[in-house]
């Protein structure tokens, strides 16, 4: 499984989930950008990571909820680098509160990044993808979209509504041999659960049948494969990665 000559972008790529996307895609041997927006230490600390295992990588700094940003920084890397092969839509935000008590402002917000921003990426990079007739498009989604949980009715929408834009966006760019799936983690070792009482740390993995939180690994392993040859003929599909939570067809 090698991505050698391929040039990928990882949104949201600078730490968590992201960063070991990014790290994984470069060990496979893929020219990584990777994207952020608020945190250029973190940007900077994923790069020296891929740097150091021989990788190649480059920083791109935009919001992917910002349409003409989006179109300014793609643009700037196909000129660069001539193409972009792989596309791994990860950023995300929470804003979570009951749904009595959301402001607008924080559904907008989420729905922005999480789901607009994919399509606004998606988007941006399919006429190179085309034009070469080989393409990856990966949306990172989440257990949340497809159970539900109380306090994320703006996450769990936005998740739910990757799902249904990865079919469609599959269905329209088969037929230039582009392939577009998900990947939905389940709970993940992040800094927030490192947080939190080993209580309630328990509670989580009772809700697991492997009975231990997934890693940013686990799920990087996942893309990895997805964004490879080894997946050729798999699209518009989901990979639960969760332990068992969750057993969706």
């Amino acid at each position: 499984m090698t991505l050698d000559a391929k040039i990928a972008l990882v949104t949201g790529g600078s730490r968590g989930i992201g960063r070991a996307i990014c790290l994984k895609l470069a060990s496979l041997g893929a020219t990584v950008g990777i994207n952020y927006v608020a945190n250029p230490a973190a940007a900077q600390e994923t790069l020296q990571q891929i740097e150091a295992i021989g990788g190649k990588c480059f920083l791109a700094r935009f919001d992917v909820a910002n349409a003409e940003g989006v179109q300014e920084s793609i643009k700037e890397i196909v000129n660069t680098y001539g193409q972009i092969d792989i596309l791994v839509n990860n950023a995300g935000i929470t804003l979570d509160g009951l749904m009595a008590r959301m402001k607008e402002d924080d559904w907008d917000s989420v729905l922005d990044t999480n789901l607009k921003g994919a399509f606004l990426c998606s988007k941006a990079v399919m006429r190179t993808m085309m034009k070469k007739r080989w393409g990856r498009i990966i949306n990172v989604s989440s257990v949340v979209g497809f159970i539900g949980n109380g306090g994320q009715v703006n996450y769990g929408a936005a998740k739910a509504g990757l799902t249904g834009l990865t079919k469609s966006m599959a269905r329209e760019l088969a037929g230039r041999n582009i392939t577009v799936n998900c990947v939905a983690p389940g709970y993940i070792v992040t800094d927030m659960t490192d947080g939190l009482a080993e209580d309630v740390q328990e509670a989580l993995k009772a809700q697991i049948p492997l009975g231990t939180l997934g890693t940013p690994e686990d799920v990087a392993a996942s893309v990895g494969f997805l964004a490879s040859s080894d997946s050729n003929y798999i699209t518009g599909q989901t990979l639960h990665v969760n332990g068992g939570m969750y057993m969706g067809h």
